[in-house]
């Protein structure tokens, strides 16, 4: 802060990132940065296979960001989207990761915990970061275009009207990437497309050696670094320095909805009580869907379903949660014999006698059986299997029919997976008549996802703890073809193994000898289980002789509490500490969220 109390914005230099100034907090946590929806729709660059922290979702994704350093010739420096350090025309344009002099967050912020760096993160000020989540977006736009909404009075980029919708605000941006790009709603836009962008608070990183502020993020993008086409290393005089000192320190104040007259208060319910009328003439139901709500909805209007995705992203698993008998077919060994049935000449007779294959006899069996449910024939690994193959199969999912001769049961139906061709050297590609006779949904475990997942199906607490402590850093790891790897249907066995023997060693025949080595590490830390939370197995003392990375582990492991647990829980959770309350709400909302 200057002396008038006003925040100074800066961007950090070259030195402070990768020289001999470098800042503790870069040390932590790396040079990459993640970038938010909000960067990519004003311009930020962005790579699709370098992630921060081991999140592998759109939000992972890292940028490319300037910093405040003259790099020769009147160039500037930035850093990449693999966190190394490049040169830029200081025409350019680019991302923007902020920083703030800081001599004490408290004076500016009451909202300050522990990040897993060991650092203090603050919350101020707020800024478009993320788009709303699909149906969000569709029910904003229809708002808009009805003219429902409240300006709240407050302006982004000089052209971004701010917007209030059910206690949250939002903008609506114009994708200006240079190229069709999904965001973190899992939706994919096209330049120019509008997005809806909420508004959130802006999580800062504090280095208190330094007295900076980091934000955690690229906030912004396509911002140009200078006006001419030279810089001198002066950065004030800057066009992204004035920029950041005037625009960006005005947006980050929070917006204040704008009062109407009561001849705009009373159009805006007449508008209201028409829009009310017109509001789902169809009567259709909305909102946001699972994988599995896609897969099942599939199922029952009798439309074959495709399942992309790699290996151990657990496909089938997702298939057997809705029919657990479902007649699994690997396409990838199958024979013409044994998909298609054959025939076979009777001597008595001398006739050829055609016999059907024996997962259609399953097939029907279960049907005959069970006329009023739904059974599932899952044809896996279709793209490995031969051309011949997929052909057999896809006119038994175009005909409903094996081999031209027997039909499928009526409630039978097909669901096929695959590995996309980057992920399988022995995958052969679809014909595009066979692939569009599918609805395709594409597997994406998320650590979030996975960790909802496991807490549902109760992988084991150490496990679930360990992934969730790791920021899903160790989901993963790479498949080499010499030693085990770690992936989320290798942790679901490791799961088993914990249950069934106890001994954490034995997952290095799993998931490798370095994650299991940091698993064992993990659990030798002493921290209060839910278990003892929930039947008041601990003293104070206990509590206070945690560690702040014992205590972080604690909070973590607590939440996989069920609803009716949690109001003992947030209890205990209060006598860690209020930023380990923060954690824990934090991943409370992040693990429970649909999807």
């Amino acid at each position: 802060m200057n002396r008038t109390g006003k925040a100074m914005y800066g961007l950090l230099s070259e030195g402070q990132v990768f020289g001999d100034a470098r800042i503790g907090l870069i040390s932590a946590i790396g040079t990459k940065c993640a970038v938010t929806d909000y960067a990519i729709v004003t311009g930020a660059e962005f790579s699709e296979d370098e992630f921060v922290d081991g999140d592998s979702s759109p939000k992972g994704r890292s940028g490319r960001w300037f910093l405040s350093s003259l790099a020769g010739g009147s160039d500037v420096r930035v850093v990449t989207q693999k966190g190394t350090p490049a040169v830029a025309y200081a025409s350019s344009s680019g991302g923007v990761r902020p920083v703030m002099a800081c001599g004490d967050p408290a004076e500016i912020s009451e909202r300050i915990s522990r990040d897993i760096s060991g650092y203090s993160e603050a919350e101020y000020g707020e800024y478009p970061q993320y788009a709303a989540s699909r149906s969000e977006a569709r029910s904003l736009e229809a708002e808009f275009s009805a003219h429902k909404l409240r300006r709240t009075g407050k302006t982004y980029a000089a052209r971004y009207d701010e917007y209030e919708y059910q206690g949250s605000r939002y903008i609506r941006a114009q994708s200006a990437a240079k190229r069709a790009c999904e965001l973190s709603n899992g939706k994919e836009y096209q330049p120019e497309d509008p997005v809806w962008i909420e508004v959130a608070p802006v999580r800062w990183l504090y280095d208190a050696e330094a007295e900076l502020l980091v934000s955690r993020v690229i906030l912004t993008g396509g911002i140009r670094y200078c006006g001419g086409n030279s810089y001198d290393g002066v950065f004030e005089n800057t066009a992204i320095g004035k920029y950041l000192s005037t625009a960006f320190a005005k947006e980050l104040e929070p917006g204040e909805i704008k009062e109407l007259t009561a001849e705009e208060k009373a159009a805006r319910e007449a508008e209201i009580r028409r829009a009310e009328k017109r509001k789902n003439p169809f009567g259709l139901k909305f909102g946001e869907v699972t994988e599995e709500d896609i897969i099942r909805g599939a199922i029952e209007s009798d439309i074959p379903v495709f399942l992309h995705g790699p290996s151990s992203e657990g496909k089938s698993a997702r298939v057997k949660q809705i029919d657990p008998t479902c007649e699994l077919i690997y396409l990838r060994n199958a024979t013409p014999d044994s998909l298609n049935g054959r025939s076979v000449y009777n001597q008595s007779t001398g006739e050829m006698i055609d016999i059907p294959p024996t997962w259609y006899k399953k097939v029907v069996e279960k049907c005959e059986a069970e006329p009023d449910t739904f059974h599932v024939v899952f044809f896996d690994e279709i793209n490995n299997a031969l051309p011949s193959i997929q052909g057999m199969a896809f006119n038994i999912v175009l005909d409903r029919e094996v081999n031209g001769l027997w039909k499928l049961p009526p409630n039978a139906r097909v669901v096929a997976a695959g590995n996309d061709m980057q992920d399988s050297l022995a995958a052969n590609q679809i014909a595009a008549p066979f692939f569009n006779r599918f609805a395709h949904v594409y597997i994406n475990t998320t650590t979030e996802k996975w960790l909802k997942w496991a807490r549902d199906y109760r992988i084991h607490p150490a496990i679930y703890s360990f992934i969730a402590y790791k920021r899903g850093e160790t989901l993963r790891s790479t498949y080499t073809g010499e030693k085990p790897n770690a992936d989320p249907r290798k942790w679901e066995m490791a799961s088993k193994m914990l249950y069934a023997t106890g001994q954490p060693e034995m997952l290095r025949a799993l998931i490798g000898e370095d994650i299991t080595d940091e698993f064992v590490q993990f659990c030798n830390q002493p921290v209060i289980t839910l278990e003892s939370v929930l039947a008041g197995d601990y003293e104070e003392d206990e509590i206070a002789a945690l560690n702040t990375a014992e205590r972080y582990a604690t909070t973590i492991g607590l939440s996989q509490a069920e609803e009716d647990q949690l109001e003992t829980v947030r209890a205990f959770v209060a006598l860690l500490g209020d930023e380990f309350r923060a954690v824990f709400e934090s991943m409370l909302s992040n693990t429970r969220v649909k999807g």
